[in-house]
């Protein structure tokens, strides 16, 4: 395989959102948008997706949609800044597991690409950290170590590692090492495998990712320090509110004051640095539960 860091930002210039899903647990509690389009601190979810693709160098955005497709594109393409193209695909199939979403898009990619969740919401930095440390010719998944950290670990995707390599996935996994974060960078390799793992017409990214950790082409990527969350539940979304509010604040208290800044106030910038990467540390640890 190619050694990892050789793709560069040059290379990776598609990403995949897949957003098909309902958003069936936020809606119980009468949240009706859209999960990309629901507001996290004054602003919709795909607002902060599309500033991290956008500062990565990200030119291209295949959107999957399926539920309320109209509405969906009709709140996202206000958000798209000039430089990047948004490509819609509608996923008629949308109902069936998000394996299918992805597979959609296999005739619209032809070299590696980002590939994300319309739900998720990630440090910008997570983003360069995946692109600049993945092997183009296998699948790079961005992982979360963190394991006292990580909210509501029980509906977690869990990944079991040997190295930097990953030899196992799933939700009900006891052995594991790390949770999947829900953003890779993957090679067209990927959509051969999810056609492999298709059972009566349907399959799961994970079943994708499952055969080909098998083959020993799937690769960990650890975020380090770096914040993320996914907002499928209400507990989730209350989560990822409150972790947001708490990093603007802290981008606001540490901003450099001018460029005549001590070297000893810049030691302390990076210190901060670290603190926003992740904002819930000392309130997650021991909370890994809904609340």
């Amino acid at each position: 395989m190619t050694q990892p860091g050789s793709t560069s930002k040059k290379l990776i210039t598609d990403t995949v959102i897949l957003m098909a899903g309902s958003g069936s647990r936020l809606q119980a509690i009468g949240n009706n948008l859209p999960k990309p389009l629901i507001q996290i601190a004054g602003r919709p979810v795909f607002s902060y997706t599309i500033e991290s693709l956008e500062k990565a160098g990200i030119k291209t955005v295949h959107a999957v949609t399926g539920s309320n497709s109209d509405a969906l594109l009709a709140g996202l393409r206000p958000l798209v800044p000039t430089g990047i193209k948004l490509h819609a695909i509608h996923n008629p199939h949308w109902q069936k597991q998000n394996g299918i979403s992805l597979l959609i898009v296999a005739k619209q990619v032809r070299s590696p690409f980002l590939l994300t969740m319309g739900d998720h919401l990630f440090d910008p930095a997570i983003v360069d950290l995946a692109i600049h440390n993945a092997d183009p010719n296998a699948l790079n998944v961005a992982v979360d170590r963190k394991l006292n950290a990580i909210f509501d670990v029980v509906d977690a995707m869990k990944i079991k590692t040997k190295g930097d390599r990953v030899v196992a996935i799933g939700k009900n996994l006891t052995d594991y090492d790390a949770i999947d974060t829900g953003l890779f960078v993957c090679p067209p390799e990927i959509f051969k495998y999810l056609k492999r793992a298709k059972r009566d017409g349907d399959c799961s990214l994970a079943d994708g990712v499952r055969a080909m950790a098998a083959d020993g082409k799937v690769r960990a990527i650890d975020i380090g320090n770096a914040w993320w969350q996914d907002i499928d539940t209400p507990e989730m979304l209350t989560q990822a509110e409150k972790a947001v509010r708490i990093l603007n604040s802290r981008r606001v208290a540490f901003r450099p004051r001018d460029a005549a800044t001590s070297q000893k106030d810049h030691r302390s910038d990076r210190v901060n640095k670290k603190q926003m990467q992740d904002p819930l540390r000392q309130t997650k640890c021991g909370q890994n539960k809904k609340s």
